[in-house]
């Protein structure tokens, strides 16, 4: 009977001391591995670098447009920006102008051929 006794009072006093650092483990082995741990901090800083870069590019580009918008707007049109726009859309050329139309999905076209006025 007293060894029993004397297992009963050993394990009560370990007993504490392994749920204490049990708990502990638990919450630093969370706290770095977690959904909201450490490890997962610098996942979401690198996402946060990568997406600020992305911000910068579309806001070079929308400055871009809105540079060209504005070249575009009746009190400040720029005649060479004007042109160059129509005959993009309409698909004009000047007279002496040789226009080369390539499909990118012909094979046999490698490079631009050069031409000799007649």
């Amino acid at each position: 009977m007293g060894i029993i006794r004397e297992l009963k009072v050993r394990a009560g006093q370990i007993a504490g001391p392994v749920i204490g650092m049990t708990v502990v483990v638990y919450f630093a082995y969370h706290a770095v591995q977690g959904d909201r741990g450490l490890l997962a901090l610098g996942k979401l800083r690198g996402e946060v670098n990568t997406l600020q870069a992305e911000v910068l590019d579309v806001r070079n580009e929308r400055f871009e447009l809105e540079k060209k918008v504005h070249m575009l707007r009746p009190e400040t049109l720029d005649p060479d920006l004007l042109e160059e726009r129509a005959r993009d859309l309409l698909g004009f050329g000047k007279p002496d102008e040789w226009i080369v139309i390539l499909h990118p999905d012909d094979p046999t076209l490698s490079a631009l051929a050069t031409f000799k006025q007649p």
